[in-house]
């Protein structure tokens, strides 16, 4: 089973890390599949599988639309997955996973700040902000969009993280 889960993701995420200006789908289609998939990779504490599993979406319309009508319905584990378009911080509380949009990174040190000793998933979009701290960070090399992992920033928020998926990232 971990051997289809394995060529799935390495699948999905080839297709995604195609040249961006070949694709058929538009990026936030391309960013609300990888986040989705990145998930599935990530192992959470047992803390934090309870409840509903959270997806945040901050500074991004197009994501957070495609992520509700595509994934709102599903679940992860025994958890139903629930989309948020947040617009402040205070509605970052129960989160497990947080997309921040490139056009809110701005606001990137005040949200690492507040999910600082939380097990969140941080997926940023924007150069710099792998190393500054976002537990993976899209960037576009090439033309080819790729993937940073900060393997510190995992730990830091009690997250595992697949070997799959870290073969296939840029580890920082």
């Amino acid at each position: 089973m971990n051997v289809r889960k394995g060529i799935l993701l390495t699948v999905i995420l080839s297709i995604a890390c195609l040249n961006i200006q070949a694709q058929n789908r538009p990026v936030h289609e391309i960013y609300s599949m990888m986040v989705y998939n990145f998930m599935k990779y990530v192992e959470w504490p047992p803390s934090s599988k309870s409840g509903d599993f959270v997806i945040a979406v901050v500074g991004d319309q197009q994501v957070y639309e495609t992520m509700s009508k595509w994934y709102g319905n599903k679940n992860k584990g025994a958890q139903k997955i629930t989309i948020k378009n947040v617009k402040s911080l205070s509605e970052l509380d129960g989160c497990h996973v947080l997309f921040l949009g490139a056009n809110k990174s701005g606001n990137f040190d005040a949200i690492k700040s507040k999910l600082s000793s939380k097990s969140v998933l941080l997926i940023t979009n924007k150069n710099g902000l792998g190393k500054k701290g976002s537990c993976i960070n899209f960037k576009v090399i090439n033309g080819k969009l790729k993937f940073e992992l900060n393997q510190n920033a995992m730990k830091v928020h009690d997250l595992k993280v697949s070997g799959q998926l870290a073969n296939m990232a840029i580890l920082i």
